[in-house]
């Protein structure tokens, strides 16, 4: 490759450039001759503690990263595919150029005093800003308070420790990447806690007409990680869910190659609970998407979703 500097932008929590440092790794051990540069920038979503969907939902978190790619500030964008809207597309002249082998999809419940998710007494308050997780716990724990929580993983659990809530919900992949895994109390299976769309899964994203560099570092990606992703995306998409709708789910490639997605779409108080689960086999993952959210659009998840507020 003869392109030797590539310069990688990224939001600038500790969280999103330690995601960096993985890409950098990678990139190193497949170009040795290559170097890499951090772009890090600070997005709407960081610097806003309020809504999400007071500053454009969930775009909030990759606007200013696709602003820098496409003026060409940066070559190379870093993203977690969970922040990237699907109701709509990539920004005209990006493309996804790898999904990375995906990290743990679930997550982990962090209580100082190492209580279980079923042990926590009622009125616990569990902080989260995540519509996912309270409607999810709604319909599960509805003994539980959560309480909303915004900031990268590293300010919430400070904000743990100064009592703003009893107990936090996080992505397992997230602490693990700031190397704070040994804070988790307990995992939760995707049964109990459904993941959302994209979950652990990070994407590269160029410039269209960068053909060398897409070449070069599509090599990193990972081609189960690949098919998921885009049944979940293309799901989502189909749903056009925004950002206070309450959706989950994780497609999954099995050993042999087939490839099956669950989903669910939730009332924000958790009392309407829609569900699917379909299989494609080895077929076609954007079809898979497409089937299963019109699964759902069957049972009713338009006039759900379009009946919350946004």
């Amino acid at each position: 490759m003869s392109a030797d500097l590539i310069r990688i932008v990224s939001r600038d929590s500790p969280m999103a450039l330690a995601q960096v440092e993985r890409v950098r790794v990678e990139l190193a051990a497949l170009h040795p001759d290559t170097r890499t540069e951090v772009v890090p920038v600070r997005t709407t979503g960081d610097k806003w503690m309020g809504d999400l969907s007071e500053v454009e939902g969930k775009g909030a978190f990759t606007k200013e990263v696709d602003a820098a790619l496409l003026a060409g500030e940066a070559d190379l964008a870093v993203h977690c595919v969970k922040d990237i809207p699907a109701d709509r597309p990539l920004p005209a002249g990006t493309v996804f150029a790898a999904f990375l082998r995906r990290d743990d999809i679930r997550d982990a419940l962090i209580h100082p005093g190492g209580l279980r998710l079923d042990e926590l007494p009622a009125g616990t308050r569990i902080g989260t800003s995540s519509v996912r997780r309270s409607a999810q716990l709604a319909a599960s724990h509805p003994h539980l308070l959560c309480v909303p929580m915004r900031g990268n993983a590293n300010r919430r659990l400070e904000k743990l420790a100064a009592g703003e809530a009893d107990a936090l919900l996080l992505a397992a992949s997230g602490l693990e990447r700031i190397g704070q895994r040994d804070v988790i109390t307990e995992i939760l299976s995707p049964e109990v806690m459904c993941p959302p769309i994209g979950a652990g899964v990070l994407a590269l994203q160029c410039r269209e007409g960068d053909t060398e560099l897409i070449d070069a570092v599509s090599l990193l990606g990972d081609p189960a990680a690949h098919r998921e992703t885009t049944a979940e995306r293309m799901f989502l998409h189909v749903l056009q869910g925004h950002c206070n709708s309450p959706i989950a789910g994780f497609a999954r490639v099995e050993r042999n190659g087939d490839l099956s997605l669950r989903a669910k779409v939730f009332t924000p108080d958790g009392k309407t609970v829609l569900n699917a689960h379909e299989w494609a086999g080895a077929l076609d993952p954007a079809t898979l998407g497409t089937s299963v959210a019109v699964s759902l659009l069957r049972q009713g998840a338009r006039e759900l979703i379009d009946g919350i507020a946004h």
